[in-house]
């Protein structure tokens, strides 16, 4: 018996116990990196083991005087179980993350002296300046370099990471020599190729089946957004066990775990806008089934581990099977019979096109960035006048261009590296072809169009791809609740959806550059009828919206009374008038709404704003707010020889996206005498 099998059934033995037995491509897949120093891939199930063969890498690398291993982990989730499961192996692992940077030097001091066995980084330390000054060194004594989560390394996987891609291009490159491991149970064809090729010529790849015969897979098409709350409420109410309910959108993981909680259950939101420690407490709680179910966006996805995970719901359909299939995997691993059930959403598609976009560089706002940057580097809130983009989007261009080298970090600021820069159209549209047929799949998933466990076998290009015979396709059998949940369910969706304050909260600070400088004095705290997708008003705002300028319907009408009733309780002076903003798209529909409220509040309605210029222009969300302020700073004026009074007012607009609209509006009403402007709007956007 070799090195290599014999600590693999060490850490079998040491993970599963005593009965655990290799299989024949981990025995190989280890030989190969240790016997042989090879690159390997591995594209295996969930469930399958791959972490017992990086583990059992490890041993035996370390046993045979070989440096600690370097595993790039793409969430702190996963860092944190694979932490635990390299303690079970009998190795020693620590982490560096974002979280712990005053851990950062005792880690170091740990592997310079040969006290830690594995090293676990995320892909983005890959880019900052004071990680890779020590990279070298770290490499320089690694025994072993695993890429976990490796389709994220490739342009056509469904989590595209720029900051993954430099492995390919520096890390893989520095490490030439000593082994690397990649591992992914969410590849097609396709990407397996894409990471072999990036991986070099001599790639090993083990791919095995992807059928998980523990899953039984359902798809409850034709929900309502109310229905789709209650039929996941009547679920919860009967399956066993605890699960994961997968939501597309933040505000959706805070909705759905709200109206659960007012039905009885114990769960929770998890997304990551959460601090660690709560996202920590959170995965923990559910490990002990102390939760019966956890409302997730996908931060709760790839590697976390809990074998007895009973049950997924996907409220709202992922972008692709392959998505679809690794978020599904977290459940059934230990068990014989776990339930996976999608409930489309007819929100979804337009979700996919927003994310599809996210991530690929726009030819004309690179050229804005690289012509700022040619005059010396610049600060981000700088760059951000400058070039007149908004700063998410901004942030994510600099990242795609500093893991290109066109741009790097210098101090707080950026500054090119001379590295010309080129608009690759052909891959970018390649990228955008793929990810419109893998939403095409989707959408036929969805429909339920043959063996559900088959499609996603086929979808993921498996070699033996069959029918399940378990599927709600395969059997005509929907879990409980079936088609429909019960109406009453329903109902108690609608007016808990109905019976919660969206808060606005008011802008602080101007933005830099601007005339205006430093904190505002204009919005209170506002109040929104509905933000984003709302179940509770989407049916009735969304066609509103879009249709020609009317006025508002007496149910729109009677909730905003209500937000009003709820809002009313907390105001410190009562309201002296109602102003409604200028509109250019619905006048009729702000002004119906602005004199139902006068006229329930006996309220005066004040003409106070006009416009007096264009407003701007153009996707809000790609607009800085330099650039929007400035141009809001020409449009809107007061209305001359308009006498606001020196008291509270109500200020009603149809929609508040940004928030610069209702901030402008409202300084102007403060300087001409208003005691506190108090934002009162029908839907809020993301």
């Amino acid at each position: 018996m070799g090195l290599a099998d014999t600590h693999l059934r060490q850490v079998l033995a040491a993970m599963a116990g005593p009965a655990a037995h290799p299989r024949d491509d981990q025995t190989a897949a280890v030989a190969a990196l240790v016997e042989h120093h090879a690159r390997v891939l591995v594209v295996q199930a969930t469930g399958w083991g791959k972490s017992a063969v990086y583990w059992a890498a490890t041993s035996a690398l370390r046993a045979s005087g070989k440096g600690p291993t370097l595993i790039v982990s793409p969430l702190l989730a996963l860092m944190r179980d694979q932490v635990d499961a390299a303690a079970r192996a009998g190795l020693r692992a620590a982490t560096i993350n974002s979280t712990n940077l005053d851990d950062w030097d005792t880690v170091f001091a740990d592997i310079a002296d040969d006290r830690l066995d594995v090293l676990l980084v995320s892909p983005e330390r890959l880019g900052n300046p004071g990680f890779a000054r020590r990279l070298p060194q770290l490499l320089a004594s690694a025994g072993l370099v695993v890429i976990d989560e490796a389709h994220c390394i490739s342009d056509w996987g469904f989590d595209f990471r720029p900051d993954y891609q430099r492995l390919s291009r520096t890390l893989l490159g520095i490490a030439a020599g000593t082994p690397v491991l990649a591992t992914t149970a969410t590849a097609n064809q396709r990407v397996t190729e894409d990471i072999a090729r990036q991986l070099g010529p001599d790639t090993q790849t083990f791919r095995g089946s992807l059928a998980r015969s523990s899953l039984r897979l359902a798809v409850v098409p034709g929900l309502g957004p109310l229905e789709r709350l209650a039929w996941v409420a009547d679920a919860l109410a009967t399956f066993a066990g605890s699960g994961i309910v997968y939501a597309l959108t933040v505000a959706d993981t805070e909705r759905i775990a709200g109206f659960l909680q007012s039905c009885g259950f114990d769960v929770a939101a998890y997304h990551g806008g959460l601090e660690t420690a709560a996202r920590q407490q959170i995965e923990d709680a559910l490990r002990r089934n102390a939760l019966k179910a956890v409302v997730a966006t996908s931060a709760l996805g790839m590697g976390y581990d809990k074998p007895d995970l009973a049950f997924c719901i996907h409220v709202g359909s992922p972008s692709s099977p392959v998505a679809y299939y690794q978020q599904v995997g977290r459940a059934g691993r230990a068990l014989d019979d776990a339930v996976a059930v999608l409930l489309p959403a007819e929100t979804d598609e337009r979700i996919w096109a927003y994310f599809a976009t996210a991530g690929v560089p726009d030819e004309k706002r690179v050229g804005q960035i690289l012509g700022a940057l040619a005059g010396g580097p610049q600060g981000l809130v700088a760059l951000e006048n400058s070039t007149g983009i908004r700063r998410g989007r901004l942030e994510g261009l600099l990242k795609i261009l500093a893991v290109e080298e066109v741009v790097q970090r210098e101090g707080s600021a950026w500054a090119p590296t001379g590295r010309p820069w080129t608009f690759d159209a052909q891959r970018w549209q390649a990228l955008g072809a793929v990810r419109a047929r893998e939403a095409g799949l989707m959408r036929a998933f969805a429909a339920g169009q043959g063996c559900l466990m088959r499609f996603l076998q086929e979808a993921l290009d498996d070699p033996a791809p069959s029918d399940c015979g378990r599927c709600s396709v395969c059997t005509g059998r929907l879990p409980e609740p079936g088609a429909h949940p019960g109406a009453a369910r329903v109902e108690a969706a609608r007016a808990h959806a109905r019976g919660q304050d969206v808060v606005i909260a008011p802008r602080k600070l101007w933005p830099a550059g601007g005339a205006r400088k430093g904190r505002i004095a204009g919005c209170s705290e506002g109040r929104a009828l509905a933000f984003a997708d709302d179940p509770g008003w989407a049916d009735a705002l969304l066609p509103l919206f879009a249709a020609a300028d009317a006025e508002a319907p007496p149910e729109v009408l009677g909730g905003v009374v209500d937000v009003l009733a709820r809002w009313g309780r907390s105001w410190g002076a009562r309201p002296v008038a109602v102003v409604p903003m200028p509109s250019a798209t619905h006048p009729r529909l702000v002004a119906s709404v602005a004199a139902h409220v006068a006229q329930r509040g006996r309220l005066p309605v004040l003409e106070a704003l006009r416009l007096a210029g264009p407003l701007p222009q153009g996707p809000d969300a790609d607009l800085a707010s330099g650039a929007k302020v400035a141009a809001l700073n020409r449009a809107l004026a007061l209305r001359p020889g308009v006498e606001v009074p020196p008291g509270p007012v109500l200020l009603v607009d149809m929609r508040y996206r940004s928030g610069w609209t209702m901030t402008v509006a409202a300084v102007l009403l403060r300087e001409a005498g208003a005691a506190a402007v108090l934002p009162l709007v029908l839907h809020q956007a993301p």
